[in-house]
């Protein structure tokens, strides 16, 4: 069964400020018309606000989407630190990692689709900010790994490399359903998290 979507991403700041209403108002008419066919005045229409308001925070449509983009990450990341928060060193704390970014995207996958399929058609100024987003996510999962070998739960393996490697596996996964629908969150978690835990030699939980 696929989990609901959500319609916002729940910003760490006061949502009532007028930052968040324009990055709220945007996900909702790119959602809507998509990237490049949404004209600032779309976004000042939904916002109610203004061309200056949005100026203000934003250079540029670009830089507001980038913005979402950051938003989204953000989103991930505390997802994700909240989760481990109980969990001891290990691969345990691995394990709760993995899931977590997966349940998260199946929480959001409108937003998902939008920030990792239109952003594509932005090129290198996307590429970039992908990269940064991909790096920032492998350098956790680089630190849960690293923690798991200092107590023990695995062998010393060149936890950079496995990282990336684990990244552009669940990149290319979620890329897939928010575009097909298949495979769905739940499948990919049950399938997906197993495999990337057995080729460090160890075993979900």
């Amino acid at each position: 069964m696929e989990m609901a979507d959500s319609e916002k991403i729940a910003p760490a700041r006061d949502p009532g400020s007028t930052r968040a209403k324009i990055l709220d108002a945007a996900l909702s008419a790119f959602s809507r018309k998509g990237y490049h066919d949404t004209r600032l005045d779309d976004i000042v229409d939904e916002s109610t606000t203004s061309k200056g308001a949005i100026y203000f925070h934003f250079a540029n449509k670009e830089r507001l989407f980038l913005a979402l983009v950051d938003q989204f990450a953000d989103l991930l990341e505390r997802r994700v630190l909240e989760a481990i928060a109980g969990q001891a060193q290990g691969m345990g704390r691995v394990q709760v990692a993995l899931e977590t970014v997966l349940e998260t995207f199946g929480r959001y996958r409108r937003p998902a689709k939008i920030l990792l399929v239109q952003a594509v058609g932005l090129g290198s100024v996307f590429e970039t900010k992908r990269a940064e987003v991909n790096e920032r996510f492998a350098r956790l999962i680089e630190t849960y790994l690293n923690e798991a070998i200092a107590i023990g739960d695995i062998a010393p393996i060149d936890t950079e490399v496995v990282a990336h490697a684990w990244m552009g596996a669940i990149y290319g996964l979620v890329i897939r359903w928010v575009t097909t629908g298949e495979p769905e969150p739940p499948r990919i978690i049950s399938t997906l998290v197993p495999l990337l835990l057995r080729s460090v030699g160890s075993e979900a939980q």
